[in-house]
């Protein structure tokens, strides 16, 4: 699976404008930052008001925007006040607050003014879609005054102030230098998408939210057309509401000066579309299933960007060939034996001797993650095989499903067309077993 929700924070309208600027807080003149990587998106420890909290870093949103505390008791925000947001799906904006003047840390790399927003919808939460809490999203103002670099391989994050010693040298002798737009704070490139026989220059949101590899709105373009091998799939829920689409198979894209060959590409319906605000030309989003691929620079007050291939440049475009998406949906307590070799055994005294019986056997309880069916594709192999959404996974492949985790079950099902994939699951208190093979359909 393709992080299904997370991306659908790309695109809203807010109101207010943000006087925020962090600052490099060392003399080093850069910060490196560790991150995860999930699904190809990127989360990163940030510390608002002296709360630790969790954040995807996401190119494709204009402002810092909190959504869930999870574990947290509270998070201290200040000069607050109320408005809308606006995104992806079908529904009307949602209500929202702004607040203003908070300390917003990650690391040495720190902001004294910093605008958050807070969305109040308790639908969105894509904490279950990660299997971690995650509170928010930051974007723009992380990049804005920095070159920020991204090194997927080694899962870090290199800040550079813009007099950092021979920054730009650096990066002109093993990166690709190409260039960017900043419109309406977020990044925009230029890819070349083949469509059938034609080459088609094509203006791309730059998108490190977006789980995908490319999307194209076909509402904006009459050059690329749906190709006719498509599957209709649920994409996920952004702050308006669940977004529809289609899948398919492109010739080819290029990005950073290589070709990747039959890319899998998202074509949203145009009504999940409609709150979007287009800049002029802009015709689709380039995600983070290619920008991954890559060590990558952003610099936006120069408009460019540096990228260097990775070990994962050659790597095929795989899709969840199950047609379920499953989410985390909480933890419970968990008996578990184990094999203790240090146990000291068990003293038994007789008349005459002393013995020791040894026990290693230890028992524990330990939290493990619950998992369901979030969605079914109409017409996939799992709605053929009888799994519901809802449904309760207990074990997969006769593994018991909380010795997985939401990526490693992901895996799974984009691994390998005629893979058999055997699921035990419980429904209304009763358990049911369901068997089916994965099946390439694009």
């Amino acid at each position: 699976m393709r992080l299904k929700l997370l991306f659908f924070f790309l695109f809203f309208s807010v109101y207010g404008f943000s006087q925020s600027e962090f600052q490099i807080n060392n003399l080093k003149k850069k910060v490196v930052i560790p991150f995860k990587l999930i699904n190809n998106l990127i989360f990163i420890p940030v510390t608002i008001n002296g709360e630790e909290l969790t954040f995807l870093l996401d190119t494709g949103v204009e402002q810092t925007i909190l959504f869930s505390l999870d574990d947290k008791d509270e998070v201290k925000l200040f000069d607050v006040e109320k408005l809308k947001l606006k995104g992806l799906g079908s529904k009307d904006a949602v209500d929202s607050y702004k607040s203003s003047k908070n300390k917003v840390a990650i690391k040495d790399f720190v902001d004294y003014n910093h605008e958050i927003y807070i969305v109040l919808d308790q639908e969105f939460n894509f904490s279950s879609q990660v299997g971690i809490p995650v509170n928010g999203i930051i974007g723009y103002n992380f990049f804005r005054k920095h070159i920020v670099e991204i090194n997927y391989d080694r899962k870090k994050i290199i800040v550079y102030d813009h007099s950092y010693k021979n920054i730009n040298n650096r990066f002109q002798k093993k990166f690709i230098k190409e260039f960017i737009t900043v419109e309406d704070k977020k990044p925009y490139y230029i890819a070349t998408i083949k469509s059938g026989e034609e080459a088609i220059p094509s203006k791309l949101l730059l998108d490190t939210g977006n789980s995908d590899a490319v999307w194209v709105f076909t509402n904006k373009t009459d050059k690329i057309k749906l190709p006719e091998k498509n599957i209709q799939d649920y994409l996920g829920r952004g702050f308006s509401g669940n977004v529809f689409g289609k899948r398919a198979r492109l010739n080819s894209f290029e990005f950073g000066k290589k070709t990747f060959n039959f890319p899998l590409v998202t074509f949203p319906d145009s009504s999940s579309v409609k709150s979007v605000n287009f800049v002029p030309n802009r015709i689709g989003s380039v995600g983070s299933e290619i920008i991954s691929r890559f060590t990558i620079v952003f610099d936006y007050l120069n408009g460019a960007i540096y990228t260097k291939p990775n070990n994962k440049i050659k790597s095929p475009f795989n899709f969840n060939m199950s047609g379920i998406e499953i989410e985390h949906a909480g933890l419970e307590w968990v008996k578990e034996t184990f094999d203790d070799r240090s146990a000291q055994g068990i003293k038994i005294y007789t008349d005459a001797s002393e013995e020791r019986v040894q026990n290693n056997l230890k028992v524990h309880f330990e939290l493990k993650p619950i998992f369901k069916i979030a969605s079914v594709r109409v017409g996939s192999e799992a709605e053929k095989s009888g799994l519901k959404v809802g449904d309760r996974i207990l074990k997969i492949n006769h593994q018991i499903a909380h010795g997985y985790t939401i990526e490693m079950i992901n895996e799974l099902l984009r691994s390998e067309e005629g893979k058999t994939i055997e699921i035990e699951i419980e429904r209304d208190n009763k358990t049911y077993k369901f068997e089916f093979q994965l099946k390439k359909i694009i």
